[in-house]
């Protein structure tokens, strides 16, 4: 199980620790579901045992800044109120200082070995800039701060209008919802994009493409609707993609017609449920290959019938992207 350590400071914005924590703990809540183990213990630590955060609930019982940090841990760093962040004011807050400490003595140390990842959301990047953990690296934050954040770091590539930046074991976001996005991006890179979706439908929260991707994954792609019959369809492709999903099956989980389905994915995913369905199969065998499988045990994982299928398949998504 992977520690993520959200470090609270007194101000600290509540959504920014709330929104990623939230989707953390919904991807816990449905790998379980599926048989499998949780994969987030969900950590609160600050330098006191009590902080105030940004709309004044006092957060209590926070555990000390732990040290060591296990292996694999992701440190979160959160954003402050604008116009009050701890390193423009003078004097230096207590437990800024003791924080900035901390993460150079723990967490810097692990990110320069592989060990740890620093996840920053909002402001919290000038934290992590403050503590010199941003040497070298492309970074982002909230668009109000980035000026502070260029003269805190100034060795780093500061990115404005981006909603998340990913360089080595950094990632930063631009703001709240940015957080969100960035929490559902790093849950789809250790358990795939299909959990992420399903994450993102509790929540309600538009699945965006990340400004690292070079495209939008065709397991995330057509997933920005709400429509519960068509997200059941597609939960269920990406996590059996080799099953035998003819239009009458899908229509069946649906709960509708196949030509009432048929319209649905017309409306809401631009495309048609047999079209959806290769699109997976096409990606997850792509990305089989990509990780060194050989070719025929590949597309025959996805339910793809042998190389002609296979050329067929991609030739009409060439037709269609031309």
């Amino acid at each position: 199980m992977k520690d993520i350590v959200f470090v609270v400071l007194p101000g600290s914005l509540l959504l920014d620790l709330a929104g990623p924590a939230e989707a953390f703990r919904l991807a816990n809540q449905r790998l379980v579901q599926r048989g499998q183990p949780a994969a987030y213990r969900l950590r609160f630590a600050a330098p006191q045992r009590e902080a105030a955060t940004s709309v004044g609930a006092t957060l209590a019982e926070l555990e000390p800044l732990p040290a060591p940090l296990a292996d694999g841990a992701t440190v979160v760093l959160l954003g402050q109120p604008s116009g009050a962040e701890s390193p423009l004011q003078h004097p230096l807050p207590r437990a800024w200082a003791d924080t900035r400490r901390w993460l150079a003595r723990e967490v810097a140390p692990g990110l320069q070995a592989g060990r740890l990842q620093l996840m920053t959301v909002c402001a919290g990047t000038l934290l992590a800039a403050d503590a010199g953990l941003l040497a070298g690296r492309r970074c982002t934050t909230h668009h109000e701060v980035l000026d502070d954040l260029a003269r805190l770091a100034p060795g780093a590539l500061v990115c404005a209008n981006r909603v998340f930046m990913l360089d080595g074991p950094v990632a930063s976001s631009a703001g709240v919802t940015a957080g969100i996005d960035l929490a559902l991006h790093l849950i789809a890179r250790d358990h795939g994009d299909a959990l992420a979706a399903t994450v993102a439908q509790v929540m309600l929260v538009y699945l965006r493409r990340g400004p690292e991707d070079p495209q939008i994954s065709p397991l995330r792609a057509g997933r920005n609707h709400l429509h519960p019959a068509v997200h059941r369809v597609q939960e269920a492709v990406c996590e059996e993609p080799a099953a035998d999903w003819s239009l009458q099956r899908m229509a069946a989980l649906a709960h509708v017609t196949p030509r009432h389905l048929t319209r649905l994915f017309a409306e809401h995913v631009g495309r048609s449920p047999r079209q959806y369905v290769e699109s997976v199969r096409l990606a997850l065998a792509e990305r089989a290959l990509q990780g060194g499988q050989a070719p025929k045990q590949a597309i025959a994982a996805v339910g793809i019938a042998g190389d002609r299928q296979w050329r067929r398949m991609r030739a009409r998504r060439e037709a269609v992207q031309a």
